[in-house]
């Protein structure tokens, strides 16, 4: 075998090829992290010591009259809480849940339960498929079908397609789907989609983790949109910068099965009220800041590709789009980690391998952080980062 090609020193004493490679790697990885260490922004969000931002919450209970602790999710600000986002999405009721991954998997099972069927259809490319560990199926038991696969939205054929689609235990919809860039469905396919559900009986159940950032793009208001679904799960610590939390929106009935299932889950903490005051406070501040972030995020989309580079979706629908570039990975990792460093934004996360080879992808959020920055300046800083 030919010593250089197996990557061992050749006769002339040159040093291995692999070793080199493995070097300058290793030096590409750590000034990525050091970049990411000290970027004043990142994901759009600028990072606030823990101090600062514990002082700041300390300001908001008394600015919001908050003065009464809640009791394992009961009263106080969590009942606050509750009511304004019922209020806000047009529903009976809606539940506090510490985390979006405990949130769907209690609404979920609680919709199955009542149906006494474990048959649930989602994307292939749910976040929960795809980003929590098979908890659906291996904490629930839940049976997962695929309602679309790859890159598309659901359309209501794809509900009538399935076997027995009448016998789901329920149907889940991501508004919108992350792993596809953050795509929407138009509006008129979300009305037929949620009409074939209710022919058939299903609960269409909405992941909505990106529900504010998603109402620009489908031109009608939260209760119109969640008044297509018959429960939705929503973040706070997203769009409306909280640091976690999540809530289910639905009828007094299910509301209460979500509230066992949370329980059973460990989640009904004898103190929620943290949780509860930053959402409140991401509603009263954030919430009016979204439609500029959807433009800041669209107008940054519409700049890298006047620079030669992909998005997906094209336009940009949310707040959070994807970038494709054709472009050496370690190239285009240094790059990142250099633009970054020099000026302390990490206005996407570090370049990562694309399906294509010799492609690469990234992911954009605008945020609260990126506001005061032109669009066109960030677009020639991210474009910058893979030599456009």
């Amino acid at each position: 075998m030919d010593d250089e090609a197996d990557g061992q020193e050749t006769t002339s004493g040159a040093v291995a090829v692999p070793a080199v490679e493995s070097a300058v790697e290793s030096a590409v990885e750590s000034a990525v992290e050091s970049a990411m260490a000290g970027a004043a922004v990142v994901g759009g969000r600028r990072r606030v010591a823990p101090s600062a931002h514990l002082a700041a919450l300390a300001t908001a209970c008394e600015e919001l009259g908050v003065d009464e602790w809640d009791v394992y999710g009961r009263g106080g600000a969590v009942a606050r809480l509750e009511e304004e986002l019922a209020a806000l999405l047009g529903t009976e009721a809606a539940v506090l849940v510490p985390s979006g991954t405990m949130a769907q998997q209690a609404v979920l099972r609680a919709w199955c339960d009542r149906s006494g069927s474990r048959r649930v259809a989602l994307p292939d490319l749910s976040h929960l498929v795809v980003h929590e560990d098979d908890a659906v199926r291996v904490v629930q038991g839940l049976q997962v079908e695929h309602l679309t696969t790859g890159r598309r939205t659901a359309v209501a054929a794809d509900l009538r397609g399935l076997h027995d689609p009448a016998s789901l235990g329920a149907a889940l919809v991501e508004l919108p789907l992350r792993d596809a860039g953050c795509l929407l469905p138009s509006w008129e396919d979300l009305v037929a989609l949620s009409e074939a559900a209710r022919e058939l009986g299903v609960p269409l159940h909405g992941d909505g983790a990106r529900l504010w950032e998603s109402l620009p793009a489908l031109g009608r208001p939260a209760q119109d949109v969640v008044g297509l679904l018959d429960s939705v799960y929503v973040s706070f610590y997203k769009g409306l910068g909280a640091s976690s939390g999540a809530a289910v929106a639905c009828s007094e009935e299910l509301a209460e099965d979500v509230r066992l299932w949370r329980h059973r889950l460990g989640g009904t903490l004898y103190r929620l009220t943290p949780v509860a005051l930053e959402a409140l406070v991401g509603l009263r501040d954030r919430m009016p800041l979204v439609p500029r972030m959807v433009e800041w995020a669209r107008a940054v989309g519409d700049g890298l590709e006047a620079r030669g580079l992909r998005v997906r979706p094209a336009p940009v629908q949310t707040t959070t789009f994807q970038v494709f570039a054709d472009h050496p990975l370690a190239a285009a990792r240094a790059g990142w980690a250099e633009v970054t460093a020099r000026e302390g934004v990490a206005l996407a996360w570090p370049w990562g391998p694309a399906d294509v080879p010799g492609h690469v992808v990234t992911e954009v959020t605008a945020g609260e952080g990126v506001l005061d920055l032109a669009p066109d300046t960030a677009a020639g800083w991210l474009a910058e980062t893979v030599g456009r």
